[in-house]
């Protein structure tokens, strides 16, 4: 008689330094971990997610950063991109404003709670040099309907 195989829920975490390099990497590397467990679809949608918010660590903290990510069930993804910098930024603050139309900053991060499921952003407390910081993460998800990963914004 077959056997059912379950497959553990998985994470990756890389480190990442403060270069202008890194945000490639980390895109690099979510779509080989996103192909080899066979969760492609997510790739068009989890890499514009992840590209804002490791840029966006890249840009606004002075020291490393991290990107994780998880397998979070049912055709679902977490991604958390980890810094030393601890103010949250809107739209990721809780009752935060759209960017202005004409503004120059805050659009990248907003795209990304239009795109992704759902997201949030919480600070890290450490005791030790190097921690502390905050965390925002995402969450993206495969839709039935969802042909190239990218979903409709209304």
């Amino acid at each position: 008689m077959p056997t059912a195989t379950v497959a553990p829920p998985w994470t990756y975490t890389l480190q990442l330094p403060q270069d202008p390099r890194a945000p490639g990497v980390a895109r690099a590397t979510l779509r080989h971990v996103l192909r080899v467990h066979g969760m492609s679809e997510l790739t068009e949608t989890a890499e514009l997610l992840a590209s804002e918010l490791v840029t966006n660590a890249y840009r606004h903290s002075s020291g490393p950063y991290s990107l994780r990510i998880r397998d979070a069930g049912r055709s679902r993804i977490r991604i958390g991109v980890w810094d030393t910098e601890p103010h949250i930024p809107a739209p990721f603050q809780w009752g935060a404003q759209a960017p202005q139309e004409l503004g120059e900053r805050g659009r990248g991060l907003y795209l990304v709670t239009l795109y992704a499921e759902s997201w949030g952003g919480y600070p890290m407390r450490g005791g030790l040099p190097g921690q502390g910081g905050k965390m925002l993460w995402v969450e993206c998800v495969a839709k039935p309907d969802d042909q190239n990963g990218l979903r409709g914004v209304s």
